[in-house]
């Protein structure tokens, strides 16, 4: 059995920094690297994939709403034309600054609002979809077992990856438990890592998130991964470059 570990990088700002993209690089397998609409900068964007491709980690395309004010966690009512340009915008800019430093993208995982929107809002699904057809090479999508999105992708032949979250709580019906609501994080290491041991032992997804933003997000990791090689559990990326 194999899992991949992924989590959100490149999401610093300038002279503010969010998360240790460095000690998290040592733990994951894909990192989703921020394209600068929801979060990260062009310089930070860059050093993030350079240093994914010094360890190895593939890199994501982690695409999201324009709003950067509201780190890509607000609702936008656009349309598809619009949206599926601002993420082909996205996926080529990262791929250029992923390039520049030998590496390049390797799937499309959508960021905060628009991850939540696309499990049931046929028109954005779509929008998503598209965008990754006009880029013109095969990413595979990451999201939500279940969702619109990943129903749309296959439906094009387009690969896809389920996302299990061991930093979040679940609703009955499979949805994230709005972040806005006191119990929607998880932050203690030991009762993330047995939520993804048992996870990883019924085969819930293919990939593993762990928010780099989440408090005490590098313990987290290093103890997730831990719990899961202990278990016998290869740690590998879903994508092979």
């Amino acid at each position: 059995m194999a899992i991949d570990l992924n989590a959100d990088l490149g999401e610093s700002f300038g002279r503010w920094t969010l998360g240790d993209d460095e000690a998290m690089l040592d733990l994951i397998t894909s990192a989703n690297v921020a394209c600068g609409f929801h979060a990260g900068d062009p310089a930070t964007i860059r050093v993030t994939c350079r240093e994914a491709v010094r360890r190895g980690v593939r890199i994501g395309a982690q695409v999201g709403y324009h709003d950067l004010v509201g780190f890509g966690r607000r609702f936008i009512d656009i349309s598809l034309s619009d949206l599926s340009a601002d993420i082909l915008y996205q996926i080529g800019a990262l791929d250029a600054l992923a390039r520049s430093v030998g590496g390049q993208v390797s799937y499309l995982k959508p960021h905060g609002a628009l991850y939540n929107t696309v499990v049931d809002h046929e028109e954005q699904a779509y929008a998503v979809v598209t965008a990754v057809e006009a880029f013109g090479r095969d990413l595979p999508i990451v999201g939500l077992p279940g969702s619109a999105l990943l129903r749309i992708a296959e439906d094009h032949q387009i690969s896809t990856i389920t996302e299990y979250f061991v930093d979040r709580n679940y609703t009955a019906d499979g949805r994230l438990v709005d972040r806005r609501q006191p119990d929607a994080l998880i932050s203690d290491p030991d009762e993330a890592s047995q939520r993804a041991l048992q996870a990883a032992k019924e085969q819930r997804a293919d990939s593993f998130c762990i928010h780099g933003d989440t408090v005490g997000s590098v313990a987290m990791a290093a103890a997730v991964r831990e719990c899961l090689v202990a278990a016998g559990i290869e740690i590998r990326p879903f994508t092979s470059d």
